[in-house]
């Protein structure tokens, strides 16, 4: 009587040592083969293999896989490279990202990503090559890019296979596991109230005056600054609404164009009058622009324009300022530090953080408070010391 074949039960599997020869040299690893399935055409096993370099690591992989195939949530592993499936993330996954922060994803997997790790299957990418990556990547010697940068390309990796595992393209996330860079922060270097005098005197009648003194006395971000319209000025309630800024268009050569703010968030601002008083100012000025432009005056309503109307360039306006910033002694001062000023010029005057934190536009009062936890400390040892001499005073 013929012996009647029985099919194996899915998920069954099998596991043996291989030797093959790479380059004239032997190399030897383990491989489990596993039964994933049937095909529905033809009644036959769908067999399957993993590797890796012990018996006892393929043997873990083995019992996780057949345990999925026993509760019905094994998954095919994709065939597809990282380099392939970054590619398809960014072009089905990405969507309502501000373009800088798509151009700087762009950058992040051409630059990086691909070259390093682009070629590796997606199924078989595992922590210790990407962990492997990011630690080339912080060695002075070969990437050397600061702690900051590698978190902002983990940031752009993790997301993109935290998506391929909620398609089911990878049953976890490689990235997980891994262990980054700590981050040091930078000394943030402000103008101190001798060096805003300097400054203030410094730009007194240039045709930067307005345009640095309302950064400086509002805290806005470059790009706010130069996308803020007539038409979100109130001069009758004294405030200012920030709700669009100013933004490169990735490739787009000169091309700018209006987006939300930073965070996505408006929020209005009523800055001292000394402010509006230089906001009418430039609408007075902007007057004389018009009426000698005549049909050549672009009707943009931008608040800080050139003479004819249109938007002014950023790097125009930063390499002003650092002219400027040269005359007082601080050429390593960027236009950014403006902000700062304004922020720690805040807190000094007596604003409470939550106000502070309003008014720059930051998501959170506590990253504020990250940010220029620092100088609230001081403040704090000179109220402090304040009290102690007043105490001493009492005592005599």
């Amino acid at each position: 009587m013929p012996r009647s074949k029985t099919k194996s039960a899915a998920g069954a599997g099998t596991i043996r040592k291989k030797t093959v020869t790479k380059g004239g040299k032997p190399y030897t690893y383990w491989e489990a083969r596993y039964t994933a399935g049937y095909d529905p055409g033809t009644g036959k096993q769908i067999q399957r293999s993993i590797t890796g370099k012990t018996q006892k690591e393929v043997a873990q992989k083995l019992r996780e896989i057949t345990a999925e195939i026993d509760n019905g949530t094994y998954q095919q592993p994709s065939k597809m490279t990282l380099g392939e499936w970054l590619d398809i993330w960014l072009k089905e996954y990405v969507r309502d990202v501000k373009p800088k922060t798509l151009e700087s994803y762009e950058c992040q997997i051409r630059c990086h990503l691909k070259p390093d790790l682009g070629g590796i299957k997606l199924e078989a990418l595992t922590p210790h090559q990407i962990q492997l990556f990011y630690n080339r990547l912080s060695d002075p010697k070969q990437g050397n890019l600061a702690p900051k940068s590698i978190r902002i390309l983990h940031g752009v990796l993790h997301e993109a296979l935290l998506q391929a595992v909620k398609i089911g393209y990878l049953r976890t996330n490689p990235s997980e596991a891994c262990t980054l860079p700590k981050l040091t922060k930078h000394e943030l270097k402000p103008l101190d109230g001798a060096e805003i005098k300097s400054f203030m005197d410094a730009v007194k009648g240039t045709e930067d005056e307005i345009i640095c003194l309302v950064t400086l006395f509002t805290g806005l971000r470059q790009g706010e600054l130069l996308g803020l319209t007539w038409e979100r000025v109130d001069f009758v309630k004294g405030s200012l609404l920030i709700c669009q800024q100013l933004q490169k268009v990735p490739g787009g050569g000169k091309a700018y164009q209006i987006i939300t703010p930073k965070n996505g968030k408006y929020r209005v601002l009523n800055p001292a009058p000394y402010v509006m008083e230089l906001l009418k100012q430039q609408l007075a000025k902007q007057a004389v622009w018009k009426k000698a432009a005549g049909s050549a005056w672009s009707d943009t309503g931008f608040v800080f324009s050139d003479q004819l109307g249109n938007h002014l360039m950023p790097h125009t306006v930063y390499h002003h300022f650092k002219r400027i910033a040269e005359s007082i002694g601080r050429p390593d001062a960027r236009f950014h530090d403006l902000r700062h000023s304004y922020a720690v010029a805040a807190i000094r005057s007596g604003d409470d953080i939550k106000t502070v934190q309003s008014n720059l536009g930051h998501a959170t009062a506590s990253f504020t408070l990250d940010v220029y936890g620092h100088f609230t400390d001081a403040m704090r040892r000179e109220s402090a010391n304040r009290m102690q001499a007043y105490i001493d005073n009492i005592g005599k």
